[in-house]
């Protein structure tokens, strides 16, 4: 293995460790807000959105942030048609696990100080 190989699998294997660590901190952020089954599901999409990067598998190009973005948006999308479809039910949304995320944490609110 010349030395461009072994850079270029250091690479790949920094950025493997740097989107591990993405998807377990998104999946513990779901599981406290949102709970377990909405965790596997969102864990899924992840997986399911990083496939779908257009970068190739082993690129050092690839950003685990905007994987957790995309899925992410998919949980938003997925917790809005929970949250219509109780309403148009009937039912209280008022047993749905979704905690308030603190300001300090939004981004938007980091932007105001």
């Amino acid at each position: 293995m010349n030395q461009g190989e072994s850079f270029s699998n250091s690479l790949y294997t920094d950025q493997m460790h740097l989107a591990e660590r993405e998807l377990s901190s998104f999946i513990a952020a779901v599981t406290e807000l949102f709970g377990a089954e909405h965790a596997r599901l969102s864990a899924e999409d992840w997986l399911d959105e990083s496939e779908l990067m257009d970068s190739p598998p082993r690129s050092t190009n690839r950003d685990s942030r905007t994987v957790t973005i995309a899925a992410s948006a998919r949980l938003a999308s997925r917790l809005n048609v929970a949250i219509h479809h109780q309403m148009s039910l009937g039912t209280s949304t008022a047993d749905t696990k979704v905690s308030p995320i603190p300001s300090s944490n939004c981004f938007a609110s980091t932007l105001l100080l």
